[in-house]
């Protein structure tokens, strides 16, 4: 059953009556709030158990449509849209109607379809791939950093769209204000992350098709591959401004350099992973599966500082409880430091980096000291391909010592750089 309403408030919508069976619509077209006026097809949907739901009808090629925007927030269930967003809302999927996004069947709800699922969003898709697939059957670490993704970035922007009336252009509009406030990776990151949540839903739908095309990428697959790697200078600055921190954070960010290895390896090091100075990083949490064994140079063990056994985690902000993970509030205070440093002999500021960047520059410093490729790989832990993977079961500690012990005694010469003749020469006179 149809009704036109003309005011529209979020008292009006709270006091609009429930059928006793089935739905009824409410239209509010051209009804305005707060300078907001809501485009033709604007409707309240409200089912007999008092489900407010914010829908949108309309036709393309003469074929009616009726859109879902999201669900009322002050139904007593709950939901995800005000009337002011819902009118905002509204008015975006008018305009990309009148923009030509022609609607597929499969991702719409036909009113006469009841076969389709009703009232869903990309908020609860999103929300079940997290605690699905994400928590349950992948069991990814990662599982809080993404759905803090999906929190921050994606929902606010496409999270009170039906799945089944998502259009390209509201995906590309998304990434287009991520790449512009957060940068071009991130908004790459997100797509990855996004696409991955909608094939997983597509598989187990018969009626949602990903609106997700080629072409969506901000940067290219060479440009995505990071090569940063530290100058001597930008080591030295890095050395400087850890001096000036407190906590065991400097620890971490030198053992990060000095193993090689990746911030989530160092941070998570435990006392009973340590025998006879040597450090095995357990398969169950390296990225090859595979135990990965690191010979502990005498500059490495002078960071691991004794704790009672009770306390496991070697670097901690919690006194060992708890694995260190502040990574964003620590790494902004040493860009800060660094910064103050460089600013104070009037140098430029350092560009951008990340902890894993440490990674690649140890791994070019190995070489640069005169370490075998293979060996320098082995260090980091990376897998030599061909027979030698399957066959060569030596575990090359010695070699491996002596590239972190390599590495070690060059990253002493850059800080502690000997003075050239010219230096001698100037002092003399």
């Amino acid at each position: 059953m149809l009704q036109t309403t003309h005011g529209i408030s979020e008292q009006i919508i709270a006091t609009l009556p429930s059928p006793t069976k089935g739905n009824r619509l409410h239209y509010f077209s051209g009804a305005s709030l707060q300078g907001k006026r809501a485009p033709s097809g604007f409707a309240v949907r409200i089912t007999a158990s008092g489900r407010k739901t914010f829908v949108r009808f309309y036709r393309v090629g003469g074929k009616p449509f009726l859109a879902t925007l999201g669900h009322w927030t002050g139904n007593a269930k709950g939901g995800d849209l005000s009337v002011l967003r819902a009118i905002i809302a509204a008015t975006e999927h008018a305009r990309s109607i009148r923009d030509g996004d022609d609607p597929r069947p499969q991702r719409t709800q036909r009113l006469e379809d009841g076969n389709k699922p009703e009232g869903e969003t990309i908020s609860d898709l999103l929300d079940e791939f997290v605690t699905r697939y994400v928590e349950r059957e992948a069991a990814l670490r990662s599982h809080r950093n993404v759905r803090r993704t999906f929190e921050r970035l994606v929902k606010p922007a496409i999270g009170h769209v039906g799945i089944y009336e998502l259009r390209r252009s509201q995906v590309v509009r998304m990434l287009d204000t991520i790449a512009d406030e957060n940068g071009p990776v991130m908004a790459d990151r997100v797509l990855a992350l996004t696409r991955k949540a909608f094939h997983w839903r597509a598989a187990r739908d018969d009626h949602f098709a990903v609106p997700i095309v080629r072409g969506m990428a901000k940067t290219k697959p060479h440009e995505r591959a990071r090569t940063r790697i530290l100058d001597d200078q930008e080591i030295r600055d890095l050395w400087a401004a850890l001096d000036l921190m407190d906590g065991r954070y400097p620890a971490f960010v030198r053992t990060v350099f000095l193993t090689a290895t990746r911030r989530e390896e160092a941070s998570r090091m435990q006392r009973d992973e340590i025998d006879d100075e040597v450090w095995t990083i357990p398969g169950a949490r390296y990225k090859t599966k595979t135990d990965h064994a690191i010979p502990l140079t005498a500059a490495v063990r002078k960071h691991i500082d004794e704790r009672p056994n009770d306390r496991p985690f070697v670097f901690s902000s919690t006194g060992g409880k708890t694995p260190f993970g502040d990574y964003s509030r620590t790494k902004k205070a040493l860009d800060q430091k660094i910064a103050g440093l460089r600013a104070k002999d009037g140098r430029d500021p350092m560009p951008p980096w990340t902890l894993h960047d440490l990674r690649r520059t140890a791994r070019s410093l190995m070489s640069r000291a005169g370490i075998s490729s293979d060996h320098a790989e082995r260090a980091l832990g990376h897998v030599i391909g061909g027979v030698r993977s399957v066959y060569d079961r030596h575990k090359f500690l010695e070699e491996k010592k002596r590239a972190f012990e390599a590495l070690a005694s060059l990253l002493e010469q850059i800080l502690n750089p000997a003075p050239n003749v010219t230096q001698i020469t100037r002092a003399r006179g």
